[in-house]
């Protein structure tokens, strides 16, 4: 895929530029597809854990950038397939090879406050993700863009003034690239990128991201957060495109049981939540039109913990594999899950953009053969009934984690005698405990930045913020580094999942479906999209 011309603006929404914020209330009809809309546009939704942040360079997470999304607008969007569409930049161009990129501001767009969006506004967002004093946990994600001095500013080696982004005026930006990166601008749709208020944030320090201080540029502004319990989304009217905005409210209520969230959905308290596992069939029989499930960009695996303070056992390759190998992952996507979920034996999902899936020694050997191998390898370890493998297993509070972690678990017990010591923790604890290498096997999973394979491998790169365990080997950095200006990465990408399987740094249990409750008279969820990159904007209600 290959950026180098013109995109202009969208004219799907030229259709409603001249209507007023309050025109869908009084005609209650669709403008493009005349459905009759309901008269209450709130639309509220569950989230597994409260936001630690809503802060684009300081967020780290899934939920967080679905909130930041329309709080915040930064260069390009997404529309229902994925495809790269405008967002504060009307147009975009590359040049030099693909190693400069510029982007066209539109002239209407607008923080919540007034001001003009400028390309100085991004220039200040941009630094400040890469200047080690805001410890942003995405900086790695500026070095990943391929910035010109990305690397040097993060290592506090130059000045964040010298990073390769500039406003050549306020509606003109553009980013100097140390090499090629054709899929560069599919990388500017991450919460990370996007624009920040320098202003607000001098005057208001942490906290600027209240609702009393935030000056945002998204289609909505936060009027409301109770941390760990609910926030509060309203349109902006201030937004260059309000008038074609339908949804008025959006609120998320922080629910940590899955059952419980279910029940309240059911009850009409919620619009959105996810299916609790193994109840997919049957909710599927109940609410045809309601429960969903189709593929995501995401993965779901268990990291050993590689580092100097990690159990020594794990410096064994033999056990890793023993491990890895004795994972029953039909049983996990069909019994315990029960929604779609593909089984894992490569770290990137198949739902990646131009990546096939490469074989790997242990997927094509039956479940019986595997489990029989990993025996082996557990004993040639110098593990077996009178030296019992004891760890600690690590995942973040959850119904559906707790039960595949426990399915794991016995797993390993039967058929190996392993003995795993299970142990939850709330969601900003946990990421903590991961981050500082204070565990021993912890729960991980990955919903791509952007629709490439790269986006997967290089988490497992020496370099990577999210390497949580530490692992590292030359060669895989080295065919990383060397898959960016590679004309067929695809071919250094095999080779990668083939080391990783040979070295098993991580166990791939299943590549992620979505799987939810979605009321029938909430339309313009975008189902194709495998990134899940939605925006409140693009939905509605229509009158049931």
């Amino acid at each position: 895929m290959k950026f180098t011309t013109m995109f202009k603006t969208a004219s799907a929404l030229a259709v409603v530029a001249a209507l007023t914020g309050g025109a869908y209330a009084d005609d209650h009809v669709h403008p493009e597809t005349g459905e009759k809309l309901a008269a209450d546009q709130t639309f509220t939704y569950r989230l597994l854990d409260g936001l630690p942040t809503l802060d684009p360079q300081l967020n780290e997470d899934v939920s967080g950038s679905d909130v930041i999304r329309d709080l915040f607008e930064g260069l390009l969007n997404q529309d229902a397939e994925g495809n790269l569409i405008p967002g504060v930049a009307e147009s975009w161009e590359a040049s030099e090879g693909n190693t400069v990129y510029t982007f066209k501001l539109r002239d209407n767009a607008k923080w919540s406050n007034g001001d003009p969006v400028t390309a100085g506004d991004f220039v200040y967002a941009w630094r400040r993700a890469a200047d080690p004093e805001t410890a942003s946990p995405y900086a790695w994600y500026m070095e990943l863009m391929s910035l010109e001095n990305g690397k040097e500013v993060i290592a506090g080696e130059k000045d964040p003034s010298e990073l390769g982004v500039e406003a050549v005026d306020d509606h003109t930006l553009r980013v100097k690239l140390t090499s090629a990166l054709p899929y560069f601008p599919s990388m500017v749709t991450h919460a990370t990128t996007f624009p920040t208020h320098q202003a607000t944030i001098e005057e208001h320090g942490d906290a600027w991201t209240r609702p009393e201080n935030m000056v945002s540029n998204g289609a909505y502004v936060l009027t409301e957060w109770v941390l760990n319990e609910r926030t509060t989304r309203e349109r902006n009217e201030m937004y260059w495109n309000n008038d074609a905005t339908i949804l008025d409210k959006v609120v998320t209520l922080v629910i940590n049981d899955d059952n419980v969230a279910l029940t309240r959905w059911r009850a009409g308290e919620l619009d959105k939540t996810e299916v609790p596992a193994g109840q997919y069939p049957a909710l599927k029989e109940e609410f045809p039109d309601q429960a969903h499930s189709f593929p995501r960009l995401c993965n779901y695996y268990y990291t050993f913990n590689l580092s100097d303070s990690g159990p020594e056992a794990f410096k064994d390759v033999r056990v890793r594999k023993a491990l890895s190998y004795a994972v029953d992952r039909k049983v996990i996507t069909d019994q315990v899950l029960q929604g779609g979920q593909f089984q894992a034996y490569t770290f990137t999902p198949a739902a990646t953009a131009g990546f096939e899936v490469p074989d790997v020694d242990f997927a094509g050997m039956t479940q019986a053969e595997r489990d029989e191998k990993a025996k082996e390898l557990l004993a040639e370890a110098g593990y077996g009934p009178d030296n019992p493998l004891e760890f600690d297993m690590l995942y973040n509070t959850s119904e559906g984690h707790k039960r595949i972690a426990v399915a794991i678990s016995q797993m390993w017990k039967q058929k190996l005698g392993v003995e795993a010591t299970l142990g939850n923790m709330e969601w900003k604890t946990f990421l903590e405990t991961r981050g500082n290498q204070d565990f021993e096997l912890a729960r991980g999973a990955w919903c791509g930045d952007y629709n490439e394979a790269s986006t997967f491998l290089d988490l497992l790169t020496t370099p990577s913020g999210y390497n949580d365990g530490k692992y590292s080997n030359e060669e895989v950095d080295q065919l990383m580094a060397d898959a960016k200006t590679a004309e067929n990465p695809q071919e250094n990408y095999t080779r990668v999942e083939q080391i990783l399987a040979e070295e098993m740094p991580v166990i791939p249990v299943y590549h992620y479906t979505g799987v939810m409750m979605l009321k029938d008279n909430v339309k313009g969820w975008p189902f194709e999209n495998v990134e899940q990159n939605w925006y409140s904007r693009d939905l509605y209600k229509v009158a049931e």
